[in-house]
């Protein structure tokens, strides 16, 4: 196994850890029959947390299409490993900055991350492969 492939696994986990603030937070208001309640998730840490989340929900897709395709038109690995971490450790930067309220610099690390993903998208084109 790659580590591309083990970023995949981490974007995964990070995406899921995301929404325990939200939970641990509210832990007597959480209702696990409607852990979907939106009065659940109102303005705050909570709000955020789910933000986070769900945004995670979003940018995995992608990610996971570009390392896969990048895997199987042979970009060189090493190139592949470095960039999906860049990519890990953007998210994780990402996240840390949504949870702690600083949204401009947030939208900012997203964009940087939304780089490397393309990047990794289009390396088999500019690998030759």
């Amino acid at each position: 196994m790659t580590i591309a492939e083990l970023c995949l696994l981490a974007v995964v986990v990070l995406t899921i850890a995301s929404i325990a603030p939200a939970k641990l937070s509210g832990a007597r208001d959480f209702d696990n029959a409607n852990p979907r309640d939106p009065g659940f998730y109102r303005p705050g840490l909570r709000a955020r947390s789910q933000g986070a989340h769900l945004n995670g929900n979003e940018a995995f897709p992608f990610f996971a299409a570009a390392v896969i395709l990048a895997e199987i038109k042979s970009v060189p690995q090493p190139t592949l490993n470095i960039l999906a971490v860049a990519f890990v450790a953007a998210r994780l930067a990402y996240v840390l900055l949504y949870l702690t309220n600083r949204p401009s610099l947030r939208s900012m690390v997203w964009s940087v991350g939304f780089l490397i993903n393309l990047v990794i998208f289009f390396a088999p084109m500019w690998a030759g492969r």
